[in-house]
């Protein structure tokens, strides 16, 4: 069963940056399309950022464009999401998973997905 795993994740104080990543385990992520998500206590999952297979094409959330960057490195099999000016309520579980075809923050598209990492914004 393909897997994958995340990493990066941590408490950090507002306005503070994390790097996650993402591997795949016993497969290749150069076929997939990639999407990051997260879930906040009592809340649903939520589409934060979505990359293309060869990175041409990004997606934002309105929550955190302008202050996350999602990219990846075939070569390393890792795509990474660059959290910058972090806040509070960006506080959650963070989720990559992947999918074939176009990329989409709509979860429900995404056929595998990882464990998550929690990230903690606060002082």
């Amino acid at each position: 069963q393909l897997q994958l795993v995340e990493s990066g994740g941590g408490l950090v104080q507002p306005g503070g940056s994390l790097r996650l990543s993402c591997e795949p385990s016993r497969f290749t992520l150069n076929n997939y399309a990639i999407g990051w998500f997260r879930q906040a206590p009592g809340k649903e999952r939520e589409g934060v950022s979505c990359i293309s297979t060869r990175g041409g094409i990004t997606k934002y959330s309105d929550s955190v464009k302008g202050r996350f960057i999602i990219s990846r490195d075939n070569a390393k099999n890792t795509v990474y999401l660059q959290m910058n000016s972090l806040k509070p309520e960006d506080t959650g579980v963070y989720y990559c998973a992947a999918k074939f075809g176009t990329t989409t923050l709509i979860k429900t598209s995404y056929n595998y997905w990882g464990q998550g990492t929690q990230v903690t914004v606060s002082s």
